[in-house]
């Protein structure tokens, strides 16, 4: 077994996750795993870096199939005995013009941002190592998402003793409501992809609340964060900041020095912590 530390990002073989693994490649002093569903694309990223003198590995992960993440689990704790960082980033959103229906937008949006999120976390937060670090990459779209809820939604998903159980529900609400179009009616504002980060960032929190309740002595720093509106994909060419830009918050927590005590269980963007 290796006694290397070992780093995962998921959903890394373009964009912010890509700018992640290249900063975490020059600075972690262990394994960096780029993850992407497709083996070919995973490989061109990881020689992409290769080429720029850097090294990072490859390991498929699909966060919407339960096995892969179990593959990858399997794969850590046999050759690593455990994990030392992880970063959520992997995470999709429709792009405005699409025509798909609202109800197949939200339903297919948290299967992957919230949903496929909280399976890697189900799986690999219990090997994660003392002293480890938890990423969690949200949006400012959940802060602003929240702000739409009905104050009633608002009080639920700012508790400090809600359960995942109870976040869960209430995901599942959301994609029901939008079939059955009621949607607005009970409270939920007009975004799948703000109400799936909420469901992130709410997620991290409870995560935090559970490693404090049980794993306290080990150390283990858990976080949300926003990197902000990039140029990717996803974001589009407008966006404001470059993906290397966008790679440093989620890069300055997963690398939270060992003696660090905080952020835990908040919300940071720009390396600040926010208000949720």
């Amino acid at each position: 077994m290796s006694s290397v530390p070992v780093a995962v990002v998921t959903g890394s073989n373009k964009g912010i996750g890509f700018a992640i693994v290249r900063a975490l490649c020059k600075q972690f002093p262990g394994d960096v795993y780029l993850t992407a569903r497709d083996p070919g694309r995973g490989q061109e990223a990881v020689a992409k870096l290769q080429e720029e003198g850097l090294r990072a590995l490859f390991h498929q992960l699909d966060i919407d199939d339960l096995q892969s993440i179990r593959v990858l689990r399997d794969f850590l704790k046999e050759k690593y005995g455990g994990l030392n960082v992880l970063v959520n980033n992997a995470g999709i959103a429709f792009k405005v013009r699409d025509t798909s229906p609202f109800a197949v937008q939200a339903e297919v949006t948290l299967k992957t941002n919230f949903f496929g999120t909280r399976n890697v976390c189900t799986e690999l937060l219990p090997i994660m190592k003392p002293y480890g670090r938890v990423v969690n990459v949200s949006s400012m779209a959940s802060s602003s998402a929240l702000r739409g809820c009905s104050q009633e939604l608002q009080k639920k998903f700012r508790s400090d003793t809600i359960t995942e159980e109870e976040l869960v529900e209430l995901m599942t609400k959301f994609v029901e409501d939008t079939k059955k179009s009621v949607h607005e009616k009970e409270g939920w504002p007009n975004t799948a992809y703000g109400v799936s980060k909420i469901g992130v960032t709410v997620l991290s929190r409870i995560q935090a609340r559970m490693l404090n309740e049980k794993r306290k002595g080990d150390h283990i720093l858990l976080n949300a964060c926003c990197p902000g509106w990039v140029r990717t994909d996803m974001a589009g060419p407008r966006a404001t900041k470059s993906p290397d830009e966008g790679a440093e918050t989620p890069v300055y927590l997963a690398l939270l020095p060992s003696d660090a005590d905080g952020p835990h269980g908040q919300f940071v963007s720009d390396k600040t912590v926010q208000t949720w």
